[in-house]
């Protein structure tokens, strides 16, 4: 299912009534269960504000707004063995594919964000959160991802990665074989009104600056290390689609959809390795997301793929 927005305006002889019992009657598709489920998440909003109980009134005249973005209405949690490291100041996870980095107009439960504040208010109920979301990954893009959990570290951290002193490694799987073995990508990105996609532009963009390694070239493929010097919203999925080698599954950008039979669930772009200096100790720290079991299944339907994959990744390592 693909995102929707149902708008609704209530009707003076359904003011004064709860709106799950309210809005089913507007919409024969849409169940009390399903309302319920995504007033839960978020999704539903009155006169603009977003609701979060399902037994909220309704008045005449006001506008209801319905957001679904057509992905599975369930709440992801963190887990323990999905934190790479915590300390009083940083946590830093190893985020799934396909959960949303920040709350959306269709949910705020489920989000990394909102995973983040749970955890956290889990281990200290009674004390006061500082949670500061100084990094984002795509929705279909896995892997490192940092937040500052301390407000002695809420500037230090996002003067680390403003400022390009972070170091930032992805594994990206891309369409094609990438010709050269290494080599840079520089231009102005700004985002294109019209298609709602980030592109490069002659004049009164934001500088953007991608470095590549070809890890290795398999049939109609090739597994790419990224190095992000810049930060721009979806720098390396424009820079290699430009490049004529978009990243498999990233179908917005021009990636293909499927590959020898295999269809792809999410864009195979992995934040792999996230090195920082502590914001408040100042020690170097390096963080390494190995890649997902969806990645090492891909790789496996490449019949000429020369090793595995945690061997060809391992040796990037050192």
């Amino acid at each position: 299912m693909k995102n929707q927005v149902l708008r609704f305006s209530i009707q003076q002889e359904d003011a004064g009534q709860r709106i799950d019992q309210v809005l089913p009657r507007y919409d024969e598709n849409l169940s009390r269960t399903r309302l319920r489920r995504l007033i839960d998440l978020g999704g539903v909003h009155v006169a603009g504000r977003r609701l979060s109980q399902c037994s909220r009134t309704v008045q005449a005249g006001q506008l209801v707004e319905i957001f679904i973005d057509g992905l599975a209405l369930d709440v992801w949690a963190l887990t323990a063995e999905q934190i790479l490291y915590q300390d009083r100041y940083l946590l830093v996870l190893d985020k799934p594919a396909g959960i949303e980095s920040q709350p959306t107009p269709a949910r705020y439960k489920g989000t990394v964000y909102h995973a983040v504040r749970t955890y956290l208010q889990r281990l200290q109920p009674s004390g006061m959160i500082s949670l500061g979301m100084v990094q984002r990954l795509d929705r279909g893009t896995s892997g490192a991802m940092v937040f500052s959990i301390h407000k002695a570290a809420h500037k230090g951290l996002t003067e680390t990665l403003s400022r390009r002193h972070a170091e930032k490694r992805y594994l990206a799987l891309v369409a094609g074989a990438v010709p050269d073995d290494q080599g840079e990508i520089r231009s102005l990105l700004a985002r294109n009104r019209a298609s709602n996609l980030v592109r490069s532009v002659a004049r009164g963009g934001k500088e953007a600056i991608t470095r590549y390694i070809v890890l290795t070239r398999v049939a109609g493929a090739t597994l790419v290390e990224v190095e992000l010097l810049t930060g721009r919203t979806h720098q390396i999925r424009a820079h290699l689609a430009e490049a004529g080698h978009p990243l498999l599954g990233d179908v917005r950008y021009g990636g293909p959809e499927s590959l020898g039979g295999f269809r792809f669930s999410h864009q195979m772009l992995h934040s792999w390795q996230l090195g920082i200096r502590h914001p408040v100790e100042g020690m170097k720290m390096k963080f390494v997301a190995p890649p997902a079991k969806d990645w090492q299944l891909i790789w496996r339907q490449f019949a000429d793929a020369p090793a595995d994959l945690d061997e060809i990744i391992g040796s990037r390592l050192g």
